[in-house]
């Protein structure tokens, strides 16, 4: 394997230790290498603090002079809570800096490589470029539309159904696919769900440090767990401070058409949503969380919220587990959809991975 490559898959493989804590920044990883040799490396852990190229600048020390540096992302120009990459990699005197990737922010873009070209020091951008992409798909995505990543997450019997007619649903799915929930639950900025949800199932929306799987337990400090925004679409005013969700950690916004002045506890912030029609614009309403810098949204919601994301192409991509049991004509729908005449009109996905979960299938599709 060409040693850029080799280099730079270490790199991605650091980045991806931050994808639990870093939101809203990328996650980024650095390896720094001196006569082929890794002499400094590290990664992003979180908004605020140093970035990946300063870690790695630190461990390798004086050894940094005339090294090559391998980034997953365009080192910054710009002060923010930290000071530039950039000028810390001119200060180390490195002799090459290997990129792969831009950075998506338009401000920002391609700035940080001309000042290191402009101090004199070889820079190639581009390499293993769309493995760096996966790896801050819902950053990507916010930058260049102002929208998070929005998956939406479902489980249902063999059949398409979510629960009997009277409502129980407990439990649809296996132990395993529940853990692969909570993996999903910890990588994302927020969870998004409706007022009937919460009503129904009062949930609490948060990520369980003991149903998480041991490989992620192992990487991670319970302490540090970044708990996703819970985000409620509640146009009817009908979550109060006795709903589970309010009382956890981290923040719960509540989407609404108005602001009431009821006391709510400091975590708990209203939004107002413009309508569209009688109900919120849910495009509007994605467009506020993006410029609130959420990254990637989990939706966990009943069939009527499924349906409306889905016919308003909001969706990036379905998660469905599959399990196997059958529930009957009777038993309520997956998704609720306007009926359609032809078969043409049908809602068209692809199959991105299907994979065995415990004893479900977990199925991942994308428009």
């Amino acid at each position: 394997m060409n040693n850029d490559y080799y280099y730079m898959l270490r790199a991605l493989k650091l980045a991806q230790r931050g994808r639990f804590t870093t939101t809203p920044n990328p996650n980024v990883g650095c390896v720094i290498v001196s006569d082929n040799k890794i002499i400094g490396e590290g990664w992003h852990h979180r908004t605020g603090e140093p970035h990946a190229e300063i870690y790695a600048l630190q461990m390798a020390g004086q050894k940094a002079k005339g090294s090559t540096v391998y980034i997953t992302l365009e080192p910054c120009s710009h002060y923010g809570y930290m000071p530039p990459c950039c000028h810390a990699l001119v200060a180390s005197d490195v002799s090459r800096v290997v990129v792969a990737m831009q950075d998506p922010n338009p401000q920002v873009s391609g700035k940080g490589l001309t000042f290191l070209q402009e101090a004199g020091i070889e820079v190639n951008c581009g390499i293993m470029r769309k493995s760096a992409e996966a790896l801050n798909y819902g950053f990507l995505k916010r930058m260049r539309t102002g929208l998070p990543w929005i998956q939406l997450k479902l489980a249902c019997s063999l059949d398409g159904k979510t629960a009997m007619n009277n409502g129980d649903s407990y439990w649809i799915t296996s132990i395993a696919s529940r853990r692969d929930v909570q993996y999903l639950r910890a990588q994302s900025s927020a969870i998004l769900t409706s007022s009937v949800t919460v009503i129904n199932d009062n949930p609490s929306l948060t990520v369980r440090w003991n149903e998480l799987d041991e490989k992620i337990r192992d990487q991670l400090d319970e302490r540090n767990i970044r708990q996703p925004v819970r985000i409620v679409i509640d146009s009817q005013q009908q979550i109060t401070t006795k709903h589970r969700l309010i009382n956890q950690p981290g923040e719960t916004w509540l989407m609404r058409q108005k602001i009431d002045k009821k006391k709510w506890p400091h975590n708990v912030k209203q939004i107002v949503v413009p309508l569209c029609g009688e109900k919120l614009d849910l495009i509007a309403m994605m467009m506020l969380i993006g410029k609130r810098q959420i990254n990637n949204i989990l939706v966990e919601a009943g069939a009527h919220l499924a349906g409306s994301l889905i016919q308003a192409r909001l969706i990036d991509e379905l998660i469905i587990y599959l399990s196997p049991k059958l529930f009957g004509d009777k038993a309520r729908s997956l998704c609720i959809l306007p009926e359609l005449k032809y078969l043409k009109d049908a809602v068209q996905l692809s199959f991105k991975d299907i994979r065995m979960i415990g004893s479900d299938i977990r199925l991942i599709l994308t428009p």
